[in-house]
C-alpha cells in the first residue's frame, strides 16, 4: 500500500480514468470506515480526517483535468 504522505501529491500525476478509480476506492473505504465510527469507535478516528481530504484533492485534481481540455 502507498504511504500516507506520498497520496497527497498523487492525484496531480494520474490520468483521468486512474484518478476515478482512485476516487472510487476511497470513498468506499470512507463509507466503511464511517460506518465502523458509528458502531464502535476507531483506533484511530483522524483517518477519516485524512480520507477526506485526500477525497477533495482528488476531485480537486480531476476537475482540473476536465477544465484544461
Amino acid at each position: 500500500m502507498a504511504d500516507k504522505k506520498t497520496k497527497a501529491a498523487k492525484p496531480a500525476t494520474l490520468s483521468g480514468d486512474a484518478l476515478r478509480a482512485e476516487l472510487a476506492k476511497s470513498a468506499a473505504e470512507r463509507v466503511k470506515l464511517t460506518y465502523q465510527h458509528n458502531v464502535a469507535p476507531l483506533k484511530n478516528p483522524m483517518e477519516l480526517r485524512r480520507l477526506r481530504r485526500d477525497i477533495a484533492r482528488m476531485k480537486t485534481a480531476l476537475r482540473a483535468q476536465e477544465t484544461s481540455k
